[in-house]
């Protein structure tokens, strides 16, 4: 009876080890134009019933994503429009789609809409959505949301909200015509590198702790000569780049205090719209790239669809001369512009990629009415242990 006992508890045991190895994370980012131009605006739209809403929900819904960001997602600090969202939206059945709760979520300030008191873009006036932190007519105006079925530690998460730009060794500064600062000095002083904010969520997943380093860097358009938001988005981008390798960064300080990048050994995901194509669009060549290639990224096959590639195809207009591949692009920004690849979600080693995608159906494809509710589309990367 006892080696039946000892038997029966091993076979127990491995089950439980099978199950582990055969566990597998979800993991998107989704920039879901989900935004007002007025203070409280995206909570009276949410508090009706708003189709747009109901057609990210149904994204979400058919892609089921255990651990989800969402970027132009207006913050408020009572967390209504998150609650609105969960309960009328994802809690309820959308075009034909199974209902999804997530239990646990971080929703934090931003600083876009948050005024500096300078005039940012030299027009000889202050007080305009362009002079803020981040462009935005109000704060949390563009926010982030993020959503996960699984524990966050919310002791231990970091952000990088007012973390200052010129702190950053080697910042990219945006200089004039004449070789002179484009940010006055007491600007170029107060200036945050985030135009929104910069996150670590640490992530209490079934296969161990996962950070979500989520971000949305500045569009690298909207400026002069002077590329102050081109190189704003560099460098937006690089700091994920040096906060993941710990190299000699102990100039990185978050909103507590704290110096340092992540720990060696932890593994992470990188998400979010980081307004940055590898080959196409308006970026500073090479920005995306060196994240991309970081040592401590792991390297998998390039999220894509079909979709994509058909809607360049109807779209044509700059699409037509774009050297990436059309499978790729993750929007949809008209013939003019052309579809990009701007939404990312990124593995550290460690992880091993199952599979990935982006949600673009084509014509006649369950889902494709819903994609006019943004300009985005939603990219997922299911991850289980390496």
């Amino acid at each position: 009876m006892r080696f039946i006992a000892i038997f029966t508890l091993s076979a127990g045991l491995a089950m439980l080890d099978a199950q582990a190895a055969t566990e597998r994370i979800r993991v998107a980012a989704f920039n879901t134009s989900l935004y007002s131009d007025s203070s409280g605006g995206l909570i009276q739209r949410l508090q009706k019933d708003d189709l747009p809403a109901r057609k990210i929900a149904a994204v979400i819904q058919q892609q089921r994503p255990d651990l989800l960001l969402l970027n132009e997602f207006d913050y408020d600090a009572d967390g209504r429009a998150a609650d609105l969202f969960q309960k009328r939206y994802l809690g309820k059945a959308q075009s034909g789609q199974k209902a999804i709760t997530y239990k646990y979520r971080y929703f934090a300030p931003v600083n876009t809409g948050i005024p500096s008191g300078f005039d940012l873009n030299n027009d000889g006036k202050t007080g305009s959505g362009n002079d803020a932190f981040g462009f935005g007519n109000h704060p949390g105006q563009y926010g982030m949301l993020v959503l996960s079925r699984y524990p966050i530690d919310g002791k231990a998460v970091r952000t990088f909200q007012k973390f200052l730009w010129k702190d950053m060794p080697g910042a990219l500064v945006p200089l004039k015509a004449d070789g002179s600062p484009w940010y006055a000095t007491e600007a170029w002083q107060a200036f945050r590198l985030s135009s929104k904010s910069h996150w670590d969520v640490p992530v209490e997943t079934p296969l161990g702790t996962l950070h979500f380093l989520v971000s949305h860097p500045t569009p690298p358009v909207f400026d002069g000569p002077e590329d102050r938001n081109g190189k704003r988005n560099h460098d937006e981008i690089r700091f994920w780049g040096e906060y993941v390798w710990n190299r000699g960064n102990d100039w990185i300080i978050d909103d507590m205090g704290r110096r340092g990048g992540l720990s060696d050994g932890e593994r992470f995901v990188i998400a979010g719209d980081l307004n940055a194509d590898p080959a196409d669009g308006d970026g500073i060549p090479g920005a995306i790239v060196e994240l991309l290639e970081n040592p401590k990224v792991l390297r998998m096959a390039t999220p894509g669809s079909e979709g994509a590639a058909e809607a360049g195809r109807a779209a044509g207009g700059a699409n037509q001369m774009h050297r990436g591949s059309p499978r790729h692009d993750t929007g949809d920004f008209g013939p003019r512009v052309g579809n990009l690849r701007l939404d990312y979600v990124l593995p550290s080693v460690g992880w091993k990629v199952i599979g990935n995608g982006v949600f673009w159906p084509k014509a006649g494809e369950t889902g494709h009415d819903w994609l006019d509710a943004t300009d985005h589309r939603l990219v997922w990367v299911d991850l289980v242990s390496d």
